[in-house]
């Protein structure tokens, strides 16, 4: 009898099963699903990326760009600050919840509100890599096969030949460019239609090419020595002549000049996924915000919500750490 009203003590929790909230159980139950969907997008992604692992793309090549440093070569900067900019996010959170176990109205009001600064400038620069990655930089020519084809030249950089990008734009011969009309189901045939056009033909391509004699062709396949093969200038022209179809430049759900297209389709999805987390945090901590400057938490004698949001924003910044890790280190 004893041992049933001993049972009976422990398992009912009354408002605080666990001497924690419903609402706090909640945000952690919440936070368990939700990384157990974080870890099978990035399964995935580990999964696509060891099959194709001799021509996935280098994110060192990929994420070279710094916001008001056009030409200059910062890979992974930009991805780096963005993910120094949410680990302070985390600080102030840390110290919001804090402040709010003491009831302190002022240093929670501050802090929210550095929180919710970091959160709006991370969404902007995630905003702005996503714009950057689909405009892309130098161009590329998709295969018959669906490879990629990057161009470029080898300059000495420190006593070693290093081979460097090139546009393009900066080789392609658009005099003889004529005006084609674009493919639409009103004036071809009724079932198909057709995306934007190329900026360039394959003929502008090869002729420019052809040229200048320096510019080299890069597959996307990777060597022993973890670096894209580049083709000497006669294989480089055998294989834009033979397996060229079609020039593209940057990024979409199709077409990829980085490498595999899969590797794109990754990129917004998983890093989109996480940005709509992120930019949802930003919104209830606006709505925490502003009923902590209403003094709504004060008059309660509690700031349990803002630990609550806390949680959710850790977690955030906590799945951002693996996705930085998976996506652009490993």
């Amino acid at each position: 009898m004893s041992t049933a009203v001993a049972e009976g003590k422990t398992w009912e929790g009354g408002n605080e099963p666990l001497k924690v909230s419903y609402g706090k159980m909640m945000m952690w139950f919440f936070i368990v699903s939700d990384a157990l969907t974080f870890s099978g997008f990035l399964a995935a992604y580990g999964f696509s990326r060891f099959k194709f692992i001799d021509a996935w793309p280098i994110a060192d090549e990929v994420f070279t760009h710094f916001p008001f440093l056009h030409g200059v070569d910062a890979p992974m900067y930009y991805v780096a600050f963005m993910t120094f900019i949410l680990i302070i996010s985390s600080v102030t959170m840390v110290l919001a919840v804090d402040a709010g176990h003491h009831l302190n109205k002022s240093k929670v009001t501050i802090y929210m509100f550095l929180t919710i600064v970091f959160g709006l400038i991370f969404v902007g620069s995630q905003a702005w890599e996503w714009n950057t990655f689909i405009k892309g930089d130098y161009g590329a020519v998709q295969t018959k096969g669906g490879n990629i084809l990057q161009f470029g030249h080898y300059v000495d950089k420190d006593g070693e030949q290093v081979f460097k990008r090139v546009a393009v734009r900066d080789f392609a011969v658009s005099a003889a460019h004529q005006e084609r009309a674009q493919h639409e189901s009103r004036n071809g045939i009724w079932f198909a239609s057709e995306g934007a056009l190329p900026a360039y033909t394959m003929d502008e391509v090869i002729h420019g090419f052809q040229a200048n004699k320096d510019v080299l062709i890069r597959t996307q396949i990777i060597n022993e020595h973890g670096e894209k093969t580049v083709l000497s200038r006669e294989e480089s022209i055998n294989q834009l002549m033979k397996n060229g179809k079609l020039y593209v430049e940057g990024a979409n759900l199709h077409v990829n000049e980085y490498g595999s297209p899969l590797f794109a389709d990754f990129f917004f999805f998983i890093t989109g996924f996480h940005g709509f987390h992120v930019f949802s945090g930003v919104i209830i901590n606006i709505i925490i915000f502003f009923n902590v400057v209403l003094g709504t938490y004060e008059r309660r004698g509690s700031y349990e919500m803002v630990e609550k949001v806390g949680l959710y924003w850790h977690f955030v910044d906590l799945v951002w750490v693996f996705v930085f890790t998976f996506f652009y280190l490993v």
